[in-house]
């Protein structure tokens, strides 16, 4: 099995990244405009990239400010089973970021894609978390 893992620091306070990362409003910001989320335990997250199917994410764990844990419930064949974790912890106003996309089978062309834009999320996530405005899947030029 691979995983995919990054680390970016955000000029932020722990608080506000995590609403980013949990909130419907935040990822809409973030990640993609086309989405259905809720910062609940079980809820079946679903997110829409313009590629003729949902990703849905079951939120398998939330600790605020600390710790977010989705569970790829259907997507590309390639996602189905993975989890995409994201680790947060503050220090003097500045937020560290983990993020990891775990248990993929094996390394491909489209694990390397994604491993490719999970760090341009993180690059959104803190360009939304320090300046207000952030790059979705939408507003991307690839």
């Amino acid at each position: 099995m691979a995983d995919i893992e990054h680390i970016n620091y955000i000029k932020a306070p722990v608080s506000e990244v995590y609403t980013a990362l949990a909130t419907e409003k935040g990822l809409s910001e973030v990640w993609t405009q086309k989405l259905n989320v809720k910062p609940e335990v079980g809820y079946i997250n679903e997110f829409d990239f313009d590629d003729g199917y949902a990703t849905k994410m079951k939120v398998e764990h939330l600790t605020e400010h600390s710790k977010i844990v989705w569970k790829c419930v259907e997507s590309d064949p390639e996602w189905v089973g993975t989890s995409v974790i994201f680790d947060l912890t503050e220090k003097d106003g500045v937020t560290a970021v983990v993020l990891k996309h775990t248990d993929w089978r094996k390394v491909t062309e489209f694990y390397r894609w994604c491993n490719y834009n999970w760090g341009m999320f993180l690059l959104s996530l803190k360009e939304y978390c320090e300046d207000g405005k952030g790059l979705p899947f939408q507003e991307r030029k690839f």
